[in-house]
């Protein structure tokens, strides 16, 4: 299917979003015959060179396109007598505790008919981060919501085949990082790159013309303008606007047992950790779940699903907006290889025990809050195991003073009976 570009970006699917389709038997598909496997992270440095740090041996998220997933699951739901789909409906207003819906029809110029009134058993909104169901809920008392708009916009680029081959390597996540910006690309199956860009709106703004453009981009970007092409690339960004990015907490999701919000219309996040698609499809899961402990009783299941999904949503919220601030300038920091590397080291090590963030959120369904905080435990231990280790090295140099000067006062048993009180001590923190 040729690519569609539009103001959306791409998918990056991973074990989440895999295992929500695979409960409609989808998600083989989209892994074996049509996904693009990214197997690692390549940075492109701002002299052109690049370096790349593979995941875990047959670890990969996959590159699919947004249109493609949406006209898969609508034909899987079409193969069911008992689905309807109605489109050209737009939400107007609602009451949940009945629940009633009214809808108008914007293919329907007869007044007569435009108006739609349903009264359904129950509503499920996943209407996206402007939900209308969420406004509704907005107007109840208890009804928790928070909204933040970050100082970052995107805006989509197009990187053409040459040749008719990819003109990067197809099974990377590119990134090229530049601090307060960056740019991302992921490959496509005609062979083309959907390349987005993300820096604050003030220095989308700054660029006002074909010179500024090209200047920007001969600075941060070099090596890609001859992938992208000049002329594609002044099109493709001035007949394109910067698209803002927010990011939406709220709680509960549920009203009674009539009406529950699911995917970004309860939980919006910017795009930095790939979870946005991933979280939502793994909703269904989550709700699946809580249908099955609760014997299928609505109420009781949507109160269930609400008090448990809410947390570990605004924990991946969180995160993404951390990762955004990892991929753009962390990613080139040495202390961030090494923590990197070693995160890595101790988790082929010890792979049930010492578990990498990214590896949590990204290659398993450990609960999002539980991936946080044991990153928590993990910075508290490497901290505590530092520190151990410094005190280690200076009771070593303490032992070898007093025996290079025996006239010293040091008793060098009585400091090392209370050496040797520190692991335990160090174990009982950790």
């Amino acid at each position: 299917m040729e690519h569609v570009a539009g103001r959306s970006i791409n998918l990056a699917m991973s074990v989440r979003g895999l295992g929500a389709l695979e409960g409609v038997g989808l998600g083989e598909h989209v892994k074996q015959e049509y996904g693009i496997p990214m197997h690692a992270r390549m940075i492109h440095n701002r002299d052109g060179s690049t370096n790349h740090s593979i995941w875990k041996e047959n670890q990969a998220i996959y590159s699919v396109g947004r249109r493609y997933v949406n006209e898969i699951l609508l034909d899987a739901g079409s193969k069911y007598e008992n689905i309807t789909f109605h489109f050209h409906h737009k939400l107007v207003k609602a009451n949940l505790d009945k629940p009633e819906l009214i809808f108008e029809r914007t293919d329907e110029e007869d007044e007569s008919k435009k108006t739609v009134v349903i009264t359904p058993d129950l509503v499920i909104g996943c209407d996206g981060a402007f939900s209308a169901v969420r406004k509704e809920m907005m107007k109840r008392p208890r009804f928790n919501y928070s909204q933040e708009y970050i100082p970052h916009a995107y805006m989509e680029l197009s990187m053409p085949p040459i040749g008719g081959e990819f003109s990067m390597p197809p099974n990377y996540l590119h990134i090229w990082p530049r601090g307060q910006f960056m740019m991302i690309g992921l490959p496509n199956q005609d062979k083309s790159f959907t390349v987005t860009l993300f820096m604050p709106t003030i220095t989308f703004e700054n660029i006002k013309d074909r010179d500024s453009l090209l200047h920007f981009f001969n600075d941060n970007f070099r090596d890609s303008i001859p992938l992208i092409g000049i002329e594609r690339l002044v099109n493709d960004f001035f007949s394109n606007r910067a698209l803002p990015l927010v990011s939406v907490k709220c709680n509960p999701y549920n009203v009674g047992g009539k009406s529950l919000i699911m995917g970004d219309a309860a939980h919006a996040m910017v795009p930095f950790y790939g979870q946005g698609m991933n979280c939502g499809m793994e909703d269904c899961l989550v709700l699946e779940d809580a249908l099955d402990r609760n014997n299928m009783d609505i109420g009781l299941a949507l109160e269930d699903y609400s008090n448990t999904r809410n947390p570990d949503a605004e924990a991946m919220c969180d995160l993404a907006m951390y990762n955004y601030v990892e991929m753009r300038d962390l990613v080139n920091k040495k202390s961030f290889l090494v923590r990197k590397k070693l995160d890595n080291f101790l988790h082929w090590l010890l792979p049930s025990w010492w578990v990498p963030l990214y590896t949590s959120v990204t290659f398993s369904r450990m609960r999002y809050h539980k991936c946080v905080s044991n990153r928590a435990w993990q910075d508290s231990a490497l901290g505590k195991i530092s520190s151990l280790v410094g005190i280690c090295g200076l009771a070593c140099s303490v032992w070898l003073v007093s025996f290079s000067w025996p006239d010293s006062k040091l008793d060098p048993k009585q400091f090392l009976s209370y050496l040797l009180t520190m692991p335990s001590m160090a174990h009982r923190e950790l």
